[in-house]
């Protein structure tokens, strides 16, 4: 009877080694989903920054565009005088 007891203890402490390989490597992953999520938020800020350095640019260069259009119509309109 004292060998099923030991024999239990043992499967007993395999089935415990097996639970704890488990809980670390879900620890583990968790900490590399938390990592890859950082990354991800970095990478999408600088994004949105180079989106809105983009968008600045075009509207610049929309502004250069009008305002060249507009001093040439001003040249070529009849002067009142």
């Amino acid at each position: 009877m004292a060998e099923v007891m030991e024999g239990s203890r043992f499967a007993k402490d395999a089935f415990g080694w097996h639970d704890q390989r488990f809980e670390t490597q879900e620890r583990i992953m968790a900490l590399q989903f938390g990592a890859v999520e950082k990354r991800l938020e970095k990478i999408e800020s600088l994004i949105e920054g180079l989106e809105r350095r983009l968008w600045m640019t075009v509207y610049g260069v929309v502004a250069v565009i009008l305002t060249q259009a507009v001093q040439s119509i001003l040249e070529f309109a009849p002067k009142g005088g």
